[in-house]
């Protein structure tokens, strides 16, 4: 399989969507974007995937829009099914730099939350962050707690409803302070 590799690998590497697998004969291939805006992944250039151990950048020749929801792309040098089934379940990833600067103490990247730390307005720590489920009504997020040992761990959801539930977001410390409790059965 030929792909266009430039001599680059993303320092900072931001998963904005997933090659689902092949469409058609001709090297097409079927794209789940995890931008808010679907359209949005088209902004970001160039695309990594990681392939056969090897960060790969692979360029755009055609993408389009089927069923106002799903976008089929087509890569170069990607010219039949073969080809387009090895690509098949590999993240879409960009260098986070490309991300535009936010300046707004108000404003973050979903990025920037993973990671942090939980702390209800009581001051107890309830984990990190380690994931965002993204669902019509509200984002929320997955906390991992290992107050139960470095082998297990209870997990956690948190809607992100700002001022309800999310009461501060502090970037600087990696702190997200909520107003929940947690109840044990």
């Amino acid at each position: 399989m030929k792909v266009i590799v430039i001599n680059s690998t993303p320092i900072n590497p931001i998963v904005i969507g997933r090659i689902k697998g092949a469409y058609g004969i001709l090297g097409w291939v079927k794209i789940l974007s995890f931008t808010e805006k679907i359209e949005d992944i088209f902004v970001y250039n160039p695309w990594f995937i990681f392939f056969r151990s090897k960060w790969k950048v692979i360029k755009l020749e055609y993408w389009r829009l089927m069923n106002n929801k799903n976008y089929i792309v087509k890569f170069f040098n990607v010219s039949d099914r073969n080809h387009a089934m090895a690509l098949s379940q590999h993240n879409l990833v960009v260098e986070s730099i490309q991300f535009p600067k936010l300046y707004n103490k108000d404003e973050y990247y979903w990025k920037d939350i993973i990671g942090c730390k939980i702390m209800t307005i009581n001051g107890k720590c309830l984990g990190r962050v380690i994931s965002i489920i993204d669902t019509k009504a509200h984002d929320i997020l997955v906390v991992r707690s290992e107050e139960y040992g470095f082998t297990k761990y209870v997990d956690c959801l948190i809607p992100f409803i700002l001022k309800k539930i999310i009461k501060d977001v502090d970037l600087i410390k990696n702190i997200v302070v909520v107003d929940w409790e947690i109840y044990k059965f």
